[in-house]
């Protein structure tokens, strides 16, 4: 691994290398404050970066920085799927290589550093593994659930409403189905699917802009 930055106490991270397949105790707890600390570090980077952006453009700009690709691809470059510890059926998909399953090991190993050595280190530690995507990060763009809610709403319309349709596949590949659906200008119904349910809803309204799209340039 390629961390740049050596444990007091290495048990923390062979916790935070244990995906939940593996068995108890595994690296859940780690994530969920891992997320917490990524999202407060990365936000007061861009907040000093970017000093005449919006409070939107900021929160855009976070939102592709700690997005799942996104940390699945700092977690390649720390080399951390190499030691993961996966489950048989995990080691045999090639949980290793997927996006969610390093996302995920990304986050927990912030938190061992945090747990290891305090909110100050993990703080410095963070921002050096942020500072190049940072500093390489495009302008802000919109999602296509935000740029669906700015054309209706420029037009005077309604919201469309988000419908779960079917969850399905086994825990490791979950998809999800999703309808996005509108009633004004024109009654219709765009499916979406993803690995998560965002991911399936952004499908599905990036679908209706082009449905609206091309109505209103027909």
């Amino acid at each position: 691994m390629k961390l740049g930055y050596r444990f007091n106490d290495e048990s923390l991270l062979g916790l935070a290398l244990t995906h939940r397949s593996a068995g108890r105790p595994n690296n859940e707890r780690l994530e969920f404050l891992g997320d917490a600390l990524v999202n407060l570090v990365v936000a007061e980077m861009l907040f000093d970066a970017r000093p005449r952006a919006s409070e939107g453009e900021l929160s855009r700009l976070r939102a592709q920085l700690v997005s799942e690709p996104a940390l699945a691809e700092r977690a390649r470059e720390l080399q951390l799927g190499e030691a993961l510890k996966l489950g048989s059926g995990e080691l045999k998909s090639g949980g290793f290589r997927r996006d969610s399953i390093l996302a995920d090991a990304f986050e927990a190993v912030v938190a061992a550093v945090h747990r290891d050595a305090g909110f100050e280190t993990c703080r410095a530690w963070l921002r050096g593994v942020f500072a190049a995507p940072l500093a390489s990060v495009g302008p802000a763009q919109k999602d296509p659930k935000t740029l669906l809610q700015e054309w209706l709403q420029g037009h005077g319309l309604p919201l469309p409403h988000y419908e779960l349709l079917a969850e399905h596949g086994e825990e490791h590949a979950r998809r999800f189905d999703v309808v996005c659906v509108l009633a004004l200008p024109r009654a219709a119904r765009f499916e979406g699917s993803g690995s998560s349910r965002r991911a399936a809803e952004q499908q599905a309204a990036e679908a209706m802009l082009g449905f609206l799209a091309g109505g209103e340039h027909a």
